[in-house]
This record gives structure tokens, C-alpha cells and sequence, in this order.
């Protein structure tokens, strides 16, 4: 089978692989979509996300679609279209029971995390457990679907706060998640939702999406003591001290993006002196059900995919996702017949 391996910073090559047979309790699926996540770019463009340094070919991929190939059970047929759960959950931890995807010792597909790698999803087929199989509505397009993991990753982080039904909320950021938070608060009932940028481009995804207002950092104020819930999806460490300055007396401020490993000066100040409550939040439990969900009832959350590209092409879809001038979602078209 094909499969676009990264095999150190800049070096990815469309090669051809064994193709995998399942075993007990496994499914052979054949990809369609595949979305580039930031970790993704990581791998790419540094050999390495964070401490995960590419030490072998490594497939990426973990926000999937695609349809059934074999399931030697027989329960899901050849055909079947689904999406893909992509962790593998870990050993249980007193505490924290209920919170598998913080569990030590699991894994995800794409990541170098593990030893062999974790080999993810941009390839013509994939093996997963069963367990991690979603089989998808028949009126949800499988381009659409494989936005169904950033969009867990927004409603978990939603979660978090506590819900955002009847609440002004803040979206820091109109990346991807960004972009997918706020269309996700925006279903999830929110009064009012305002997104936030440096940069033009994504404003206007955001806007077309139907935030109520946007901020363009740097330029514009955010304004100060406005937001019952502020969902921080930049990972920019200087985009913190502004969210917590938007944030009303007694407000919650979600850490969602992604933020470096190391000391970064953040004010605190509007922390203590409004009792703010920070959470951080770490991709997802089981939200990618109701994701699926949202994508079947609300089409419009496929604005959020601004390029489509073949896998022939994938040197220019890692820069296209790269280039958050131009681009929200970039997702890459898998091999299909």
C-alpha cells in the first residue's frame, strides 16, 4: 500500500509499505481524509514535536476518515464509512478513573511518543482497534468527518469550562481549533461568541462562521472584565495575559492551545484580583461521539477546511497548513479509486 512517511525535518516521501492484516479485535480501514495538525507540522518541518523526535519512518495522521475495508469479526461491513478515535488509552490512575486520555502509557496515532512509533493515518489503509472505530452517519461526507478530532478537542475543552450555554465567550485564536471552538460555542448555545487573531485571514473564517465580532490583536483591545469564559486556543504564551484580562470577575480561562515547555512571563495579576478559575485541558475523553453529531447536523462547520490536496501532493499541503495567513483546516485526499 502507499503511505507519506516522515523520515526527518523536511523529509517526507510518498513510499509503498506491507499492507496490514488485522488480528482479534482489529479493522482494516481504507483512508479518505486525513487533517494536518499542528503536531503534524511539527514532525514535519522539525523532525520532532516537543521531546518526540522522529527516530524512525513515521506515518502522521490522526484526524481520519474513511470506510471499512475488513473486519474479520463480520459485525461492519466492507464499506462502511467511519471516523477513528485515535488514542489507545493508557493504565489507570486512582483519581482519575473517568479521564482515560490522561491515563500514562497510552498512545496516538501519528506520534513518535512510543517506540516503534504510533504510525498514523495518511495511507490507503490503517489498522485500529475496534474500539476506536466511529461509524459515521450516511449523510455525513467523509471530508467532513475528518474534522470530528479537532472537533473533540473543542468540545472537551468546552467541557472543561463547564459548559458555554447562555455565556459570552472569548475565543482566543482562530486557528483550526479556534475556528472550531467557536463554531462549536456558537452550537452549544453561547449569547455571544468573539474571536480573536494577529492576522486578517482568519478573522474572516471566523466571521464566516458567525461569530458575533472579532478582535484583531494588536490593532484592537480586547475588551477588559467581558467574558464569562475565555477558550484560549493560540498556545501564543503572550496571548494568555490578554485572555485573563478579558475575563470577567469569577470567569473561567481555558488553556487549549498547546503552549512550549518552558518558563514564559505571563501577569497574573487578573488572576488573583478576579478569582479567576484557569484550566488546562489535554485533547479528549469520549467528545468525538458528539462531535461526529455536530458535523452530521450542522454542514457549515466544513468552512472551516479552506484546502483540499491530493497525497501527491503533500509538500504543498504541509505548507499551506504551515500558513495560517491563508489557511484553517488542510486536509489531505488519501488514494481513493
Amino acid at each position: 500500500m502507499k503511505a507519506l512517511t516522515i523520515h526527518g525535518k523536511t523529509d517526507i516521501r510518498e513510499e509503498e509499505v506491507p499492507t496490514p492484516e488485522p488480528a482479534e479485535g482489529q479493522v482494516r480501514l481504507r483512508m479518505a481524509y486525513a487533517g494536518i495538525c499542528g503536531s503534524d507540522l511539527h514532525y514535519y518541518f522539525e523532525g520532532a514535536n516537543g521531546e518526540y523526535v522522529v527516530r524512525e519512518p513515521l506515518v502522521p495522521g490522526h484526524e481520519v476518515s474513511g470506510t471499512v475495508d475488513l473486519d474479520p469479526s463480520g459485525e461492519l461491513a466492507p464499506g462502511t464509512p467511519v471516523t477513528v478515535h485515535p488514542a489507545t488509552f493508557g493504565t489507570p490512575e486512582d483519581g482519575i478513573e473517568d479521564r482515560r486520555h490522561l491515563w500514562p502509557g497510552g498512545s496516538y496515532l501519528g506520534s513518535a511518543s512510543t517506540w516503534p512509533h504510533t504510525q498514523g493515518g495518511m495511507s490507503e489503509y490503517l489498522l485500529v482497534g475496534k474500539d476506536m472505530v466511529r461509524v459515521l452517519p450516511a449523510t455525513l461526507p467523509l471530508r467532513r468527518a475528518a474534522l470530528a478530532e479537532p472537533l473533540a478537542v473543542a468540545l472537551h475543552a468546552i467541557n472543561v469550562a463547564g459548559g458555554v450555554s447562555g455565556k459570552r465567550v472569548l475565543v482566543s485564536g482562530s486557528g483550526p481549533i479556534g475556528l472550531l471552538a467557536a463554531a462549536a460555542a456558537l452550537a452549544k448555545g453561547a449569547t455571544q461568541v468573539v474571536a480573536t487573531d494577529v492576522l486578517p485571514g482568519p478573522l474572516e473564517r471566523a466571521r464566516a462562521l458567525g461569530v458575533h465580532s472579532t478582535v484583531q490583536v494588536g490593532t484592537e483591545e480586547i475588551p477588559p472584565l467581558a467574558f464569562d469564559v475565555v477558550l484560549e486556543c493560540s498556545g501564543v504564551p503572550a496571548a494568555i495575559s490578554p485572555a485573563l484580562v478579558g475575563a470577567r470577575r469569577a470567569g473561567i480561562v481555558v488553556q487549549v492551545g498547546m503552549v512550549p515547555n518552558e518558563a514564559r512571563p505571563v501577569n497574573l495579576a487578573p488572576l488573583v484580583s478576579k478569582e479567576l478559575q484557569l484550566r488546562g485541558t489535554f485533547r479528549f475523553n469520549d467528545e468525538i461521539d458528539e462531535a461526529v453529531e455536530l458535523l452530521d447536523a450542522t454542514p457549515s462547520f466544513e468552512q472551516v477546511i479552506t484546502h483540499d490536496l491530493p497525497a501527491g501532493r503533500a509538500v504543498e499541503a504541509f505548507a499551506a497548513a504551515r500558513d495560517s495567513a491563508t489557511s484553517g483546516k488542510v486536509v489531505v485526499a488519501l488514494w481513493q479509486d
